[in-house]
């Protein structure tokens, strides 16, 4: 099936108002390398799409590996303001300390700049009405929240929610928190938005990596976390080769 979705996908018209310049994305691996699979097809954000990113900084990269979680360090979801423009949301942007929301494309040009992969993994369908509705409400109220670096910091020590029965009782939804990390909170908006399983997400245990591969060295993530709704992810970078 997503060798059918994915090529529809890219050739898929972008939304009214034409596909913005120095925007691409590559073809779809789950491949964490620096390879650049073509050809690549001009993006337009859309909300519910994921975006996942690297991290230069070293104490990003070992907590990660540290945690279970090696090679993806940021992730965030792209929804529509209530003013009609679009943002991206993410908990601790580029090592703040609070939930931001961003222009999508300006965010995503800023992490490749900085030496950083970028990937996104589109909705396989448009959201409906109702659903990007939710995800603008449940986005908006987050905004300028704490991050969660209590949490974050505990992934690397026994207290956390993430383990083979901990994951299952400890992490569940809770609709709404006082702070954040980052995929938790992809995770939170994404039940919010009706995209995920209520019952079966498990924001506070999922991590980037997790949201970038749809599979996850966690049991029961694994046999739980669905991304069917999102297309595999995809490189994005601000030229196509020949610019």
């Amino acid at each position: 099936m997503v060798i059918i979705i994915v090529p529809l996908l890219l050739a898929a018209g972008p939304e009214p108002g034409g596909a913005p310049e120095g925007s691409y994305l590559f073809q779809p691996a789950f491949c964490l390398d620096g390879g650049l699979r073509g050809p690549a097809a001009p993006y337009t954000p859309r909300p519910g799409d994921i975006f996942l990113a690297t991290d230069q900084e070293r104490w990003a990269r070992v907590g990660h590996w540290m945690a279970g979680g090696a090679g993806v360090h940021h992730s965030g979801i792209v929804f529509r303001r209530s003013d009609g423009r679009l943002g991206l949301i993410e908990a601790g942007p580029f090592n703040s300390v609070i939930v931001e929301v961003m222009d999508p494309l300006d965010h995503m040009l800023r992490h490749v700049r900085a030496g950083d992969r970028v990937w996104v993994r589109r909705r396989c369908v448009p959201l409906t009405p109702e659903e990007s509705d939710r995800l603008t409400a449940f986005a908006e109220a987050q905004e300028g929240k704490p991050f969660a670096v209590a949490r974050l910091l505990a992934q690397v020590t026994p207290f956390r929610t993430r383990g083979p029965l901990r994951t299952w009782v400890m992490a569940r939804p809770h609709g709404d928190r006082d702070r954040w990390f980052c995929s938790e909170l992809v995770t939170e908006a994404s039940v919010a938005a009706g995209l995920m399983n209520v019952e079966t997400a498990r924001p506070s245990a999922t991590y980037p990596r997790d949201l970038f591969f749809g599979r996850s060295k966690n049991w029961y993530l694994d046999t739980h976390l669905d991304l069917s709704g999102w297309a595999p992810p995809a490189r994005w970078l601000d030229a196509a080769p020949g610019d």
